[in-house]
């Protein structure tokens, strides 16, 4: 065991910075006082196969505890991802294959040590344990639990009222994450604040197994590129694997009134300067974009150095403020022929589906030499030289 740092400031960052709700707040803080090692945990389900910067907000205040000397515990629920967690589900969600799972789970060490030192950390699959349950085991976790308190959970409130279905599998959930609470003997767990109610679970489950309880912390929730809940399939999603330029150009298609939330969440930058940037965007002192140029340089030095980071927005610069032609293009030869521009993205592989390029050009997404395309059924005969760009950070060159 290491020094344990009790410094007030640093731990009064971990209880106010970024966070939406602590239970018990008066003992957490008394205890990361003491000098005792607290034991922290955090879990990711693998239901999808990145990690974007929205759940990187719950890990950087994890490293926030490992810079103290605690010992963190991550958890990748490769188990519960295939149950699925309810939290924030207004129906019921689809069991995940063992197969879809290990699909995920390929790069999520790399992408979690982007963050944390995993040499530092315990790192467990809840398989290990969870797997192993019997149904006599199962039936005394379900013992720590009763119906009506499941169904004082809102979305489940709102489902039972309703009339719609509600699973049993839905229930076992937040039993699953409590137990592994109990597994790892958790002083603190942390999450998003979706996850309110399976971290409280995890406090009656380890009453119920005669453990000391778990103290929680909540962390605020960070918006997609364009204000609504950060989703893959609404595309405003920025990713930790984002390669640099990609990264640096999504942050700049952010909502200016995301600004602030973005610095605070997202960076190291301190709250009084925070406090002044949004102060001078406000008052017409400071440009947004410039605002912007400062938070993308910040976030992508985080996960890809400083250099990278100087490039990319030497890059940005050049291709979006100056309009010149990208440096990295795909390069595709044309017939010279009329085509519907929707086929001709899908046949190039600029787009996975013909769908996702109809959706493209009906969104506004899709410029030729800098002209917004309009209709996904119009016919188009490129020539060389034309540039085309798809999306917010893809370009191609007819060559």
């Amino acid at each position: 065991m290491g020094k344990i740092i009790t410094d007030n400031e640093k731990i009064k960052k971990i209880l106010e910075r970024g966070v939406e709700d602590i239970f018990i707040k008066t003992d957490l803080e008394k205890k990361l006082k003491s000098g005792k090692e607290l034991r922290v945990k955090l879990g990711f389900d693998p239901t999808g196969a990145k990690i974007h910067i929205g759940r990187a907000v719950i890990l950087r205040k994890l490293k926030e505890f490992q810079d103290l000397g605690h010992k963190i515990i991550f958890i990748v629920g490769d188990f519960t991802a295939r149950i699925g967690d309810p939290s924030d589900k207004l129906n019921k969600r689809p069991m995940l294959s063992e197969e879809q799972v290990k699909i995920n789970l390929k790069n999520y060490k790399k992408q979690i040590g982007k963050i944390i030192d995993l040499s530092k950390a315990e790192f467990y699959f809840n398989s290990q344990w969870l797997k192993k349950l019997n149904f006599k085991e199962i039936a005394e976790l379900a013992e720590s639990f009763s119906v009506q308190q499941m169904l004082a959970r809102r979305n489940f409130k709102e489902r039972f009222e309703k009339g719609e279905e509600i699973s049993v599998r839905e229930f076992l959930y937040p039993l699953l994450q409590g137990y592994d609470s109990v597994i790892i003997k958790a002083d603190v767990e942390i999450g998003g604040f979706d996850q309110l109610f399976n971290l409280k679970a995890g406090r009656i489950i380890q009453k119920h197994f005669k453990q000391e309880e778990q103290n929680i912390l909540t962390g605020q929730m960070l918006e997609g590129t364009d204000g609504r809940k950060m989703s893959t399939s609404w595309e405003n999603v920025i990713n930790i694997t984002d390669e640099a330029n990609e990264m640096f150009g999504k942050i700049m298609s952010l909502k200016d009134e995301l600004i602030p939330k973005y610095f605070l969440l997202c960076t190291d930058i301190e709250e009084q300067e925070i406090e002044k940037i949004d102060k001078d965007i406000k008052s017409g002192k400071l440009n947004p974009r410039d605002a912007k140029l400062e938070l993308a340089l910040e976030i992508v030095r985080i996960y890809h150095g400083k250099n990278k980071a100087e490039e990319a927005k030497e890059e940005w610069v050049r291709v979006f403020s100056k309009k010149e032609r990208p440096e990295e293009t795909i390069k595709i030869k044309d017939s010279g022929k009329d085509k519907k521009i929707f086929d001709w993205l899908f046949a190039n592989k600029l787009t996975e589906s013909k769908s996702e390029g109809r959706r493209l050009i009906e969104q506004g997404g899709l410029k030729i030499n800098g002209k917004t395309v309009n209709n996904f059924e119009e016919k188009i005969r490129f020539k060389k030289g034309d540039l085309i760009k798809i999306g917010k950070k893809k370009f191609a060159e007819i060559i």
